[in-house]
C-alpha cells in the first residue's frame, strides 16, 4: 500500500517456523516457500479479487528460478 509520502508499507505480516527438514533447504527454496505459504494463507482474499496483484521481492536468490537449470 502506498501512502501520501509515496513510501510503500506492508499491509500484512505472516510468521511461521520451519521444521527441521525445511531448515536444510537451499536459500532460494526457502524464499520460494515463503511466497507459496503467503499465497496459501491469503488465498481466500486473493481469489476473485477485483484487482490483479503483484508479488514484489528484493531477494536476488529467486533469480535462480528464472533461469533454465541443468538437470543431472
Amino acid at each position: 500500500m502506498e501512502y501520501e509520502d509515496e513510501r510503500w508499507q506492508p499491509v500484512a505480516y505472516l510468521s511461521k517456523l520451519l521444521n527441521e527438514t525445511k531448515k536444510n533447504y537451499e536459500i532460494h527454496d526457502k524464499e520460494m516457500l515463503v511466497i507459496i505459504r503467503g499465497l496459501e494463507n491469503w488465498r481466500h482474499l486473493l481469489e476473485g479479487a477485483k484487482f490483479k496483484f503483484e508479488i514484489w521481492t528484493d531477494h536476488k536468490n529467486l533469480e535462480y528460478f528464472m533461469k533454465a537449470q541443468k538437470l543431472n
